[in-house]
């Protein structure tokens, strides 16, 4: 009775926000770089900006208290790139995300995605795809990336993203994206 137990516990436990990404097998690969902030993190940044004079730091305190998590993989390697563009597109169908956005420019395709959340206003994950960058010149370190994949979760509120995007220097294209849903 205790072996099964524990095989139905270790079984549900991923229903209880323990589960990995999809996107997690490109952490440990050599040829990608990743940054990963965990929700302690997010919190500790969140706690930081609150107690600023700032009043931008505060807005970005009130955004990152709704984000659980955010995923940035970027590769160099082509082979990894067309695994991350199949794993995206397999994502994709399985899951409720819905385009936001996309940008083409030359070679480079910028793709937005969202999944919506408790409202209209409100997103469970953002998904951002960028592709066909190598032959751009953005030179990091030596490095000319080929692909960058971010993913944020949480409880994402647009409207106070938006905000944020409007006193940004963003291309105007971008600035629109809060605007383009729905």
């Amino acid at each position: 009775m205790k072996k099964l137990s524990l095989v139905v516990a270790i079984a549900i436990l991923p229903l209880f926000g323990f589960s990995q990404s999809v996107f997690d097998k490109y952490e440990n690969m050599d040829n990608v770089g990743t940054v990963i902030i965990n929700k302690g993190m997010i919190d500790l940044v969140s706690k930081i900006g609150s107690m600023a004079d700032d009043e931008e730091a505060k807005e970005f305190a009130e955004i990152a208290q709704g984000i659980k998590g955010i995923k940035v993989f970027i590769t160099e390697d082509k082979g990894v790139s067309s695994s991350m563009s199949a794993t995206v597109k397999k994502y994709l169908k399985s899951s409720s995300m819905e385009e936001l956005m996309r940008v083409k420019d030359k070679d480079v395709n910028v793709k937005f995605y969202i999944r919506s959340g408790k409202d209209q206003d409100h997103v469970k994950e953002l998904l951002m795809f960028v592709s066909g960058i190598k032959d751009v010149d953005l030179d990091v370190n030596g490095r000319k990336f080929e692909t960058v994949l971010v993913s944020m979760t949480g409880d994402i509120d647009l409207n106070k993203i938006g905000e944020i995007t409007n006193k940004m220097d963003l291309p105007k294209d971008l600035k629109k994206a809060k605007k383009g849903r729905r």
